[in-house]
């Protein structure tokens, strides 16, 4: 149902206010729901990403993305970005009720911030596209547990991790099992789960990782690479990642880890389209996932694969990507490294960062990214001056989503 008239216009008249003061809003609702709820921060919200301010910045993109798009109607785009948000809140098993406490905080801030601008009228029209938002993503979520066999927000549960291998330096994949040795549910190639792990502070806190095998297996395995602290250019400092290093110190063989129902909507299509599959560094794992899947079933497609990473040391999964890529006949696998050490560059084996300018490239191609976003970003606007249309690049991003507004 589309906002009403009335609404619609106060929306555009407001809009330009609300979007100006969206990044004093974000915060400010973040904090007072965290005052009054301390155990979502704890428990659900990735703290990381709350400190370094990236969730604030990936919630006021997707409002303000929601609210454009209410004036200039693009029923595709709002279907990607709700479909995006509702793959996420379904993985960290989101219930209908925790939209009303978003809705509370959320407008005291838009009040506290603006003050005297929030008339009636201009809070029952932006009440109103907030409802139109939150109903659609509560019907999107309650259509994704139905369709994995869930009640709405049961999506936890408890696996043994079978295997443990080190894909690099800082990498190690884990294979997960059932309990009682039953096949795990099958999912997607492309989908990814939820890791929730206590940690020292008594904290919960929660992780999406890609699923880096086929879905045939009756097994799980995700791939997680640590993140140590780091100092940026700027010289801020990164802190070290919480729940990878936790992992990748404390997961062993036998142990027990918390884990959701697959899900996400970076899926292959079930069409003879021609695929390109990009990815840089621990942005491998849903390509490694999509690759197993198409050597398994003799997939006939034409293939195109993109790796981009920093050295072939740090490169999670070389050789399996490698050797996947040979299984698949139509396959093409390429590889840039800004640091080849003392190895010779290649025809497909190159120094530098991707580079798709001289590579054969069917505009029809479905192309599915993931990694860093600038690569995403970059890689897509060279896709777009291929002729690449834009709803054939489809992508995958950890963390806030800040793809929406960047692109």
């Amino acid at each position: 149902m589309p906002l009403s008239p009335e609404s619609k216009d106060v929306i555009a008249a407001t809009l330009p206010a609300v979007g100006a003061a969206i990044g004093d809003i974000t915060p400010l609702f973040y904090s007072k729901m965290f005052a009054a709820h301390p155990e979502l921060e704890r428990d659900l919200f990735n703290r990381g990403n709350q400190k370094q301010g990236e969730q604030q910045k990936a919630l006021a993109g997707s409002i303000a993305a929601f609210a454009t798009l209410q004036l200039d109607p693009d029923p595709a785009r709002v279907e990607a970005i709700l479909s995006r948000i509702a793959h996420k809140h379904a993985s960290l098993g989101i219930k209908p009720d925790e939209y009303w406490i978003v809705h509370k905080h959320l407008f005291e801030a838009i009040v506290e911030i603006l003050g005297d601008a929030v008339t009636p009228e201009v809070a029952k029209a932006w009440d109103e596209l907030y409802w139109l938002m939150a109903n659609t993503l509560i019907s999107m979520e309650a259509d994704l547990y139905r369709a994995a066999g869930v009640e709405v927000g049961d999506v936890w549960r408890t696996v043994r991790v079978a295997d443990r291998v080190h894909q690099s330096a800082d990498t190690v994949s884990f294979v997960l099992t059932s309990l009682d040795g039953s096949p795990l549910p099958t999912f997607r190639p492309g989908q990814y789960l939820s890791v929730g792990v206590h940690l020292p502070d008594g904290a919960r806190q929660i992780r999406q990782y890609s699923l880096s095998s086929a879905p045939a297996k009756g097994d799980w395995r995700i791939t997680v690479k640590r993140v140590l602290r780091t100092t940026a250019p700027d010289g801020s400092v990164l802190p070290a990642g919480e729940v990878s290093n936790f992992l990748y110190n404390n997961l062993f063989e036998g142990d027990e880890l918390q884990v959701t129902t697959p899900f996400g909507d970076l899926v292959l299509t079930e069409d003879d389209t021609p695929i390109l599959l990009a990815s840089a560094g621990i942005g491998c794992t849903p390509m490694i996932g999509m690759l197993d899947h198409l050597a398994g079933v003799g997939d006939e497609r034409p293939v195109a694969v993109l790796h981009a990473d920093r050295s072939v040391a740090s490169h999670a999964h070389r050789r399996e990507l490698e050797t996947l890529a040979e299984k698949i006949p139509s396959a093409q696998l390429y590889r840039w490294y800004e640091d080849l050490g003392n190895r010779e560059p290649l025809e497909t084996v190159r120094v530098g960062r991707a580079d798709i300018s001289d590579l054969p490239l069917d505009p029809t191609t479905q192309v599915y990214l993931c990694g860093p976003l600038p690569f995403m970003l970059s890689l897509r606007e060279a896709l777009i001056e291929r002729n690449v249309p834009a709803e054939n690049i489809h992508y995958e991003v950890f963390g806030p989503d800040s793809w929406a507004p960047a692109s």
